[in-house]
């Protein structure tokens, strides 16, 4: 039967966490972080495992986890908002090389910690296979793989034959740099540990603005040396960072599980993440118990980037999900869905995710993922920590350290773009599907897209 509600992971956790306390009134800290998402809580990790004097606050507007933290696809990956190209033109081959590998060190990373403190979230490193569907979908992901191994950045190769078995392909690309994960036990892992450490999290605790030096929220104040903005997509909702973020809804599905014997059939092996080479974007993994976790990109946005409890769920979308998952897994039958969900993530003006920390102000922030962040607030969390510590590392001379987006138009103008960009990409496909050569649309489009 299906959950409206609630999304699997949360309702796949094994053990139920209350909410917990409220700020109640004011209080002073070292470093407090507006948002318990996995920015906010890595930050909280590496800056108490460095010091574990520091007085740590999160402020948190629902419970932890309660964004694209908890409720995502699951892909611990190498990927990062912007394309390997555009990061190659903006900043050369060599530092957008060292952004890559420190993406793909954060996947050890990962794996390293949650084995360290006992955190049982489903991790497995096993890759991700990108389908090539058609003819065109073959030669450009052939081209990619010919463009990584030339300039040595994607570790891509092409593979055919025994795990190449979705409806029509031809071959696929893989890379081992890709871990599935359990989102939200992740998440609650995390903020258990960090808890245990000295870290406070207030649930229910909604911050209106900061300066610097003092938080205001709903409950109180906070005072702090430090003041970290992991808000995400959410940050839409605060005045002083409405233009800075855009709330683009992702929406998920899943099913019941399916015997092994259909997982032989499908090809996929326990934590395999998936998708193909379409433009509107999809992504999926095999759970850890034998379901299928499958999202994709499609939800309109709101106008005013509006964030609301009703715009997680759209049938359209989930219907095209359904009818795209069937599609390309015959093997599996006729599909039980028991779990429909979504939320907002967040997507900068230039689609460039960014770290920073002012040292005159003590303001940071980190962001800007696109979808692409369960690696990369991993990554964000340990320069956050090196840049408040004063700590001189390779983390803080990477290439996203210090950048900044610009403002997103005001409205309708904002509405306009958004919403053209995700009709764009569905039109993009069907023009492929039509001529079997490259979208025109989506080479027009690829500025607003992060290509």
């Amino acid at each position: 039967m299906s959950r409206p509600t609630v999304s699997l992971w949360n309702d796949t956790v094994p053990v139920s966490v209350s909410p917990r306390p409220a700020l109640d009134g004011d209080t002073v800290v070292d470093v407090a972080i507006v948002g318990a998402g996995l920015t906010g809580i890595w930050t909280a990790y590496y800056l108490l495992k460095r010091d574990p004097s520091l007085r740590v606050a999160l402020l948190e507007k629902h419970t932890v986890g309660f964004g694209a933290s908890g409720r995502n696809g699951g892909w611990a990956s190498a990927l990062f908002p912007q394309s390997t190209a555009s990061l190659i033109e903006r900043y050369g081959v060599d530092r957008a090389r060292g952004l890559r590998d420190a993406m793909v060190e954060s996947i050890g990373e990962i794996g390293r910690v949650v084995e360290a403190e006992g955190i049982d979230c489903d991790f497995a490193r096993v890759g991700t296979l990108i389908y090539a569907r058609t003819a065109l979908q073959e030669k450009m992901l052939r081209a990619e793989v010919a463009e990584a191994q030339a300039l040595g950045i994607d570790h891509l190769e092409w593979v055919e034959g025994d795990h190449v078995r979705a409806s029509n392909a031809r071959g696929a690309t893989f890379t081992h740099d890709c871990a599935r994960v359990h989102p939200a036990k992740l998440v609650q892992g995390l903020a258990r540990v960090i808890e245990a450490r000295g870290a406070t999290i207030y649930d229910n605790t909604e911050v209106l603005s900061w300066v610097s030096g003092r938080v205001t929220t709903a409950r109180g104040a906070v005072t702090a040396k430090y003041i970290i903005n992991a808000t995400e997509g959410y940050g839409a909702s605060i005045k002083q960072t409405h233009r800075r973020i855009l709330p683009l809804y992702s929406l998920m599905i899943a099913t019941a599980p399916l015997p092994d014997s259909v997982w032989d059939d499908i090809g996929l092996q326990h934590g395999h993440t998936f998708s193909d080479g379409r433009n509107l974007i999809i992504y999926g993994q095999r759970t850890a118990d034998n379901r299928f976790a499958f999202g994709g990109r499609g939800a309109r946005y709101h106008l005013g980037s509006t964030i609301k409890p009703e715009y997680d769920r759209s049938d359209t979308v989930f219907g095209h999900l359904e009818r795209t998952l069937s599609e390309m897994f015959p093997q599996a039958g006729k599909l039980d869905i028991t779990h429909r969900w979504g939320g907002p993530l967040g997507v900068p003006r230039d689609w460039h995710a960014h770290v920073a920390l002012d040292p005159a102000t003590g303001i940071g922030s980190a962001g800007g993922y696109v979808g692409d962040g369960l690696t990369t607030t991993n990554l964000a969390g340990r320069t956050l920590a090196d840049l408040i510590t004063g700590t001189d590392s390779h983390l803080t001379t990477l290439p996203w350290v210090g950048h900044r987006s610009p403002d997103w138009e005001f409205e309708p103008l904002r509405f306009i773009g958004a919403n053209a960009g995700l009709v764009g990409m569905t039109a993009a496909d069907a023009e492929e599907a039509a001529t079997g050569r490259p979208s025109i649309i989506a080479k027009l489009l690829a500025p607003l897209t992060g290509h």
